[in-house]
């Protein structure tokens, strides 16, 4: 959904459903808490004011994006639970280490949502360099934890439509 002359957080208000009855889960990353208290923020303001109550949304915290999967995975085993936000960020040092991060929790958040048969929405940042991440948390390209708000919200309602 985003590109470099995109702002994440515009969104046509009549393609949003109305979060009314959802229960969502957000896994946030402790690292790089700056940038993901930010995503968690947008987040959940999102889905405030998209219909869902406040006493709706359950946020956990894992130390680091490589362990958002298994906090996605308890979220999900949780049957009252409609769907999980991961939100975390992976910045490119000088080792591959970045890679396989970002391979794994890609993978991982893949998993865990055909496993459990719930959406489990992708809201990490991978970027080259911290000044990206702040650009994708709240600068001028929007705010990724809005766009994971919304994504929650219509692949939640997809799968209550069928």
């Amino acid at each position: 959904m985003s590109s470099a002359n995109k702002n994440l957080s515009q969104f046509e208000a009549n393609v949003i459903p109305n979060g009314s009855g959802m229960r969502i889960g957000i896994v946030v990353a402790e690292w790089n808490i700056a940038i993901t208290g930010a995503l968690r923020d947008a987040a959940v303001k999102t889905l405030l004011g998209n219909g869902v109550l406040e006493k709706d949304i359950l946020i956990k915290y894992v130390p680091g994006s490589f362990e958002l999967t298994f906090g996605a995975q308890l979220l999900c085993e949780d049957k009252s639970i409609d769907g999980v936000i991961t939100l975390g960020c992976v910045i490119q040092g000088e080792t591959r280490h970045f890679d396989f991060i970002c391979d794994a929790v890609a993978n991982g958040v893949t998993t865990v949502s055909l496993k459990y048969n719930k959406p489990v929405i992708f809201g990490v940042l991978t970027t080259n360099d911290l000044q990206q991440a702040q650009e994708r948390a709240g600068g001028k390209h929007g705010n990724k934890g809005d766009e994971a708000g919304f994504t929650a919200l219509k692949m939640i309602a997809l799968k209550k439509g069928l």
